[in-house]
């Protein structure tokens, strides 16, 4: 498997990805998460180096990470997501892969703190912890502990307060 920046020629199979990891039985149309990310990609938070795909070794992507600009309080910061995984290669470390990938690069770019909504007991494996506990207020406070943040190198006091997604996430 190879994490990868996503290309142009990726766009088809990132949404064919995102499409199958987000899908449930009884779904009437395309998961919400499809519509998110095409949204995301058109908005001024969008940024190319932060959007990572994970490549099988037959060449099919069969996973994307993405994160987008937010802001907490006075300071830029990132929102993650969506991640997905097709479902034939979840379970698999193909998510994991991702997420060291991302925050790796969101490290190296002197981001202050990456946000995310999600499960804590799988998102606490890769440092996040309930935003409350850091300062950082969730856009929805009935989202609790599942509205979470980790902390990078460049991290500031400063960053505290409400945090806010890039311009699409507020449509959801």
């Amino acid at each position: 498997m190879l994490i990868r920046r996503e290309r142009p020629a990726d766009i088809d199979a990132i949404r064919a990805v995102t499409t199958a990891a987000f899908n449930r039985p009884g779904l009437d149309g395309e998961p919400v998460e499809t519509g998110l990310l095409e949204e995301l990609r058109a908005d001024p938070g969008w940024l190319p180096g932060l959007s990572f795909v994970a490549q099988a070794d037959t060449g099919e992507v069969v996973g994307h990470v993405v994160c987008t600009r937010g802001q907490v309080g006075p300071v830029p910061a990132l929102g993650l997501g969506p991640l997905s995984v097709v479902p034939g290669h979840q379970r698999a470390g193909v998510g994991s892969a991702l997420m060291h990938a991302v925050l790796g690069a969101a490290d190296a770019l002197d981001e202050p703190l990456v946000a995310l909504l999600g499960e804590p007991a799988y998102y606490g494996r890769f440092g996040f912890r309930p935003a409350r506990e850091e300062g950082v207020i969730a856009p929805d406070p009935a989202w609790g502990d599942y509205f979470q943040v980790r902390l990078l190198t460049a991290h500031t006091p400063r960053a505290r307060g409400a945090f806010g997604y890039a311009e699409p996430f507020t449509r959801l």
